[in-house]
């Protein structure tokens, strides 16, 4: 990014770049110390509009190392980057005065003689997807400020309670941070500092080896910055913006539960026999009971599940092509519009990266593998002779146990067209076959008929267990809305 020589002048149309960026990095107090420079010489007191010096002016390329911010006096709040009189925020206020920047530059001061670190992480937005979710109007250049700030002071909590081996801070008053927002350069970036306050001395926290050896840990983990990065994401969204993803969620979602419903009765019928009992012969029988997809993809060609996962695989394909064919392509077409989202968001995918849309597939695919394996795991060894018999029987009994339960059934998602897919019963589609031969492949407790009650028991059980996973969280986020209204009133906001 670049300095634009103006406030709020952000750039727009770069469709392909992240909507957020967030470097983090840290500065060691013996480091901070041997160039005799100070923590709290990164804030400055608000006295008059000529408080900065034409250094602040430079042009930028990139966001600005930490070890160089300290070269420049009140590097957070220079007047060439904000348009507040007290831009400074922190846990409790949004706008520190002068007073609050006292307490703050003391904190800073003790916790670098204390020989913590401090730490800088940077969220760089473009404008763009700003201006998609109401926080800044490139006409009169006004941006919501307390919204951003509201947002940062969530996030700090994840980085600094969560960011370690262990919280940053042995209480709540053991971390001094604050956080401003900059609005001089093309992209609007809102910087966050943080340290602990006194000694560290839990051995969790230290280096215990090589060159920095008892010396606080600085490096935060990759998956905790992603967190952060989706936390703060979900929080600046406007409304709209987050029933646009929710929706396409809900219609993924949806998509992913019928195919789950439906593919028993599609799975295990005549026309699929064939390929079943070859799935069968495939499976290792010294790992039966243990017969699991695991983390290999179903198309890996290593392992002694590689031949049934691969099977299973193209049963799949011929499924998703045939009875299954609406909701798959309806699946797969909201999975990819997400794809577009996230690309929006986050940038364009680096080399080798998997998409969204694609671990959905796998992960739908692998479920139902797995559920496949899991009720084959019931059929005797004692007898291995024709299948078809069974699957004419079973297709008889899942006829006869769906009969007058499809017939209102009704797609409530629409498709990316906007079009509502046309009711269907699964029934329909499942294909008849009457040319069966041989006997009975035996499994225990009688047919393949338990095999296809067990599992639409197993699925009853699961989405039971989803819907009140979800009815929890429900609950949950509303009472965790409730506190914050109240602790907004309380504070007078």
């Amino acid at each position: 990014m670049a300095k634009t020589g103006e406030i709020a002048a952000f750039a727009l149309g770069e469709k392909k770049t992240a909507m957020v960026n967030l470097p983090a990095q840290f500065v060691t107090s013996s480091t901070a110390d041997m160039k005799g420079q100070k923590y709290s010489d990164l804030v400055d007191y608000a006295i008059n509009s000529e408080k900065t010096n034409d250094l602040n002016n430079e042009s930028m390329t990139d966001l600005i190392d930490l070890k160089e911010q300290f070269r420049k006096p009140g590097y957070a709040n220079r007047n060439s980057a904000v348009t507040e009189t007290h831009p400074i925020f922190g846990r409790d206020k949004l706008n520190y005065d002068n007073h609050d920047i006292s307490v703050l530059r003391k904190d800073l001061d003790e916790a670098q003689k204390n020989g913590n670190n401090i730490h800088e992480l940077a969220f760089s937005i473009r404008g763009d997807w700003l201006v998609q979710n109401n926080l800044y109007d490139p006409e009169t250049r006004m941006i919501d400020q307390n919204k951003l700030k509201h947002a940062e002071q969530e996030v700090a909590k994840t980085l600094i309670n969560k960011g370690f081996n262990l919280p940053l801070g042995e209480d709540e008053n053991d971390i001094v941070w604050f956080g401003v927002i900059h609005q001089d350069t093309d992209h609007l970036n809102m910087h966050l500092w943080f340290a602990k306050k006194s000694r560290e001395t839990r051995p969790e926290m230290l280096k215990q080896e090589g060159k920095y050896k008892g010396q606080p840990i600085g490096f935060i983990p990759l998956v905790v910055i992603e967190q952060a990065k989706r936390q703060f994401r979900k929080q600046l969204m406007s409304s709209q913006e987050l029933r646009r993803h929710q929706e396409i969620l809900k219609g993924v979602g949806g998509f992913k539960k019928e195919i789950i419903e439906t593919a028993p009765e599609n799975l295990l019928n005549d026309c699929h026999a064939k390929a079943i009992k070859q799935i069968y012969d495939a499976l290792p029988q010294d790992m039966k009971g243990r017969w699991h997809v695991g983390n290999a993809h179903l198309t890996a060609g290593k392992g002694k599940m590689a031949k049934a996962n691969q099977l299973t695989n193209q049963l799949l394909d011929d499924l998703f092509v045939k009875e299954l064919k609406p909701e798959y392509e309806g699946f797969k077409s909201l999975a990819q519009d997400y794809d577009a989202i996230n690309i929006e968001d986050q940038g364009v995918m680096h080399k080798g990266q998997r998409k969204w849309s694609e671990n959905k597939e796998e992960e739908l695919r692998k479920r139902l593998a797995n559920q496949l394996y899991k009720h084959l795991a019931q059929i005797e060894d004692t007898s291995l002779n024709d299948i078809d018999q069974q699957m004419s029987e079973l297709l008889s009994y899942v006829k006869q146990s769906n009969k007058g339960n499809n017939a209102d059934k009704t797609k409530l998602i629409a498709s990316p067209q906007g079009k509502k897919l046309a009711p269907k019963s699964p029934a329909n589609n499942v294909k008849q076959n009457s040319n069966h031969i041989g006997d009975q492949m035996p499994v225990r407790g009688g047919s393949f008929n338990k095999i296809s009650r067990l599992w639409r028991q197993d699925i009853r059980a699961e989405t039971s267990a989803e819907r009140q996973f979800l009815r929890n969280q429900k609950k949950v986020e509303q009472e965790k809305a409730q506190e914050e209204y109240e602790s907004q009133i309380s504070r007078g906001m």
